[in-house]
This record gives C-alpha cells, sequence and structure tokens, in this order.
C-alpha cells in the first residue's frame, strides 16, 4: 500500500465515523444542554484523561474558560491533566490510579460536571474518579468509544464513538467537544 492509499483509507474510515455521530446527536445535545445548565448554576465543569484525552481534556477547558466562538465572561473549567505537582506527588504517594480521584474528591462540588476522556472506557484512573464524583453528587459524562468500557454503565451520559480505531475515536471527540461548546455558546 502507498502513502495515498494509506491516506484515503484513513479519510474514508474518519469520514464513515463522522457519518455514523449522526444517530448521537440527541445525546451530544443533552450533554451540551447538562453542561451549558451547570456553568448556569455556578457549577464548573471537571475534565480528565490519558495521552491524547489529556490533550482533549486541556483543549476543551481552554474553549470554556477562554472562549469558543463569541465573547463571553470566562467560565469554569478545569483539566486535571496540568498540574505536574499534583499528578506527580498522588502518583508517587498513592499510584497512578489516583492521580484524578484525588483531584475530583478536592475540587468537586455537588452538580459539578465531570467529563472522564478514554477511547476505551477502561482507564483505571478515570474509572476511580468516576466513582469519588458520583459519590459526591457530580454529573457524569464520558467520551469514549468502541464499547464504552466499564465506564459506559457507570456515567450519567456515554457519548460511544462508532469506532474501535483510538484515533478515529479522538477526531469524533473533537468534533464533539466542539460541538458542546457551540451549545454551551449559545446565550
Amino acid at each position: 500500500m502507498n502513502n495515498l492509499e494509506l491516506l484515503r483509507n484513513a479519510l474514508n474510515d474518519h469520514q464513515n465515523v463522522m457519518k455514523q455521530l449522526e444517530s448521537l446527536l440527541p445525546q451530544i445535545d443533552t450533554v451540551g444542554q447538562v453542561m451549558r445548565e451547570c456553568l448556569q448554576r455556578g457549577n464548573k465543569i471537571l475534565l480528565m484523561g490519558n495521552g491524547g484525552s489529556a490533550a482533549d481534556s486541556q483543549h476543551i477547558a481552554a474553549e470554556i474558560v477562554g472562549r469558543y466562538k463569541r465573547e463571553r465572561r470566562g467560565l469554569p473549567a478545569i483539566a486535571l491533566t496540568t498540574d505536574t505537582s499534583i499528578l506527580t506527588a498522588v502518583g508517587n504517594d498513592y499510584g497512578f490510579d489516583y492521580v484524578f480521584s484525588r483531584q475530583v474528591e478536592a475540587l468537586c462540588d455537588p452538580q459539578d460536571v465531570v467529563v472522564g476522556i478514554s477511547t476505551s472506557g477502561n482507564s483505571g484512573n478515570v474509572v476511580k474518579a468516576i466513582e469519588v464524583a458520583k459519590q459526591i453528587g457530580a454529573i457524569t459524562v464520558l467520551f469514549s468509544g468502541g464499547s464504552g468500557g466499564k465506564l459506559a454503565d457507570m456515567c450519567d451520559y456515554a457519548l460511544v464513538m462508532p469506532s474501535k480505531e483510538t484515533a478515529r475515536i479522538q477526531e469524533a471527540h473533537l468534533f464533539i467537544a466542539h460541538s458542546v461548546c457551540e451549545i454551551m455558546d449559545v446565550e
């Protein structure tokens, strides 16, 4: 297979996943409304994930705190992936599975929205954080792929991408993140 064939196949796979997102639009709308209502109540959004999903968490938090399209005041969102001192201290003292749950324990209030991003739906540290968020009374949202893994049944809202391929799942997550930001930006 030459490079052009490789690229055409990747583009076709991407387009097929994006077309299948049509069936998730009602769920995406609901999650956007839930997040918008959270911010309107004066609550905050906490986001987490590993690797590319950590970057997605930071991207979404930046769109919420900064702005998406329209000028507005900054809104409260925190990517739990950014504080290296917390991540390394908790990872060292408690283990990597606790790097997000300790932050949720410390920062989360009832009715906050906690977003776990895990392409497999099985990331141990996201699972533990969602467990803590549920105990606190937060609203939990999952961005995942494949079957949605363990987290799909744990979260109040599970947006499971119709793919098993990490790259395609992450591409769909970005579309959903921007879609949710679009909904949150409506006055």
